[in-house]
């Protein structure tokens, strides 16, 4: 067994079946090409390298090989891989460019043909494949009126760009992470395209004076991965986002709040087909002392109000699905499902996401989402594949 078949699908299943040729031209980011492979892999996809001939100056062929575990094309022959792949009828699903020098976009904005990277593009273009291109230059050559004016183009015919990261005065190519999640998002489900999403999640923070505060535990990862799944679902994503722990992909927009009424007043003007609210919000915050209050002069007592109540605010603003979570602490399956429907109709939600924060772990959680009528369904394991869960509920329902 090839090395490359032992990682295949180890993080996700969500590009099993999709056959990718990953074009590679002449810019330094073409060393992130092993890895890029090896991570489309373990989403499950089958990957096929092909390299300009300035490519191979940078990453050797036998490198590409070894990620994708199969031949690599480095030149024309008359074995016609590039109309087997992107002709007619053409097995690959998507043509991805990355890295993309403005050499290339601008040959392919022209119909310029002349390395095998071109070739695929000339070909792909023609017979209906799509394309994705992850461009990497200096500043000054992706500011160039006419390299701008190409890639211009190039969207004009339907090709898909992954933003650059602008950064030391270049345009290097995006994470491999962002490249990822834009293939999952051109090849997969679009069962959320054209829909707005609105998911907020971390923790509130409320000022017990001008040092010290009071919050909730989060990590905001539950909120994080159901805004990345909606985005390779095709959805247009927002992210608000309190307190929180776990890293956030820098792709999605994300606006941040910190106490109880700003996101309150952020409520207010909420604008959404679907809302999420993993968040976890204060429901007291205690009544804010100026200064720094003094330390060990015995106990201290705070004054807490009760926080503004964000769910029915949210309401208003969601066209479609509302949908609330409610955590516990040591509760019976019973006492869990009855304070679940309670918050259902207190808020008018359409679904609940509970669990018991006992049986949480680090990366895994556990939870069952009830509806409207009472219809429950529980899962198991990591917050990703909780996500996913979550999401299919809001599209297909809860079974019952």
């Amino acid at each position: 067994m090839h090395p490359a078949e032992r990682i295949r699908g180890a993080k996700s299943l969500k590009l099993q079946g999709k056959t990718i040729v990953l074009g590679v031209t002449g810019s330094i980011a073409a060393v992130e090409t092993v890895k890029l492979a090896r991570e489309l892999i373990r989403h499950g996809a089958d990957v096929h390298a092909v390299l300009s001939d300035a490519a191979t100056g940078i990453v050797h062929p036998n490198a590409l090989q070894f990620a994708t575990g199969h031949d690599v094309v480095t030149h024309l022959d008359g074995s016609m891989d590039y109309l087997t792949m992107c002709g007619q009828d053409g097995k690959a699903d998507l043509l991805l460019i990355a890295p993309c020098t403005s050499n290339t976009i601008s040959k392919i904005a022209n119909g310029i043909d002349d390395t095998p990277v071109t070739t695929y593009a000339v070909n792909a273009l023609g017979s209906g494949i799509p394309v994705q291109i992850a461009p990497a230059a200096h500043e000054t050559m992706m500011e160039n009126p006419a390299v701008a004016a190409n890639l211009r183009r190039l969207r004009e015919l339907g090709v898909e760009v992954v933003e650059p990261k602008w950064e030391e005065s270049k345009a290097k190519m995006a994470d491999l992470e962002e490249i990822v999640a834009c293939v999952v998002r051109r090849l997969g489900p679009k069962d959320l395209q054209g829909t707005k999403v609105l998911v907020v999640a971390g923790a509130t923070v409320e000022p017990i004076d001008d040092i010290r505060v009071v919050s909730n535990r989060s990590t905001g990862s539950t909120g994080i991965e159901l805004a990345r799944t909606a985005f390779e679902r095709g959805a247009d994503v927002e992210l608000w986002l309190g307190r929180h722990e776990a890293p956030v992909p820098a792709w999605i927009p994300k606006k941040v709040f910190e106490t109880t009424a700003d996101l309150a007043a952020m409520a207010e003007r909420a604008d959404a087909d679907i809302t999420l609210v993993p968040a976890a919000v204060a429901d007291f915050s205690p009544k804010k002392r100026k200064g720094k209050l003094p330390t060990r002069e015995g106990a201290l007592t705070l004054d807490l109000e009760p926080t503004p109540k964000v769910l029915r605010s949210l309401r208003k603003g969601t066209r479609k699905s509302l949908v609330g979570f409610k955590a516990e602490a040591g509760v019976s399956a019973a006492e869990l499902r009855s304070k679940a429907m309670a918050l259902l109709k207190e808020a008018d939600l359409d679904l609940v996401v509970a669990n018991d924060v006992t049986r949480m772990k680090a990366d895994a959680t556990a939870i069952t989402i009830f509806d409207r009528k009472g219809h429950s369904t529980t899962f198991e394991g990591t917050k990703a594949l909780a996500a996913e869960r979550i999401w299919s509920a809001v599209l297909h329902g809860v079974p019952g």
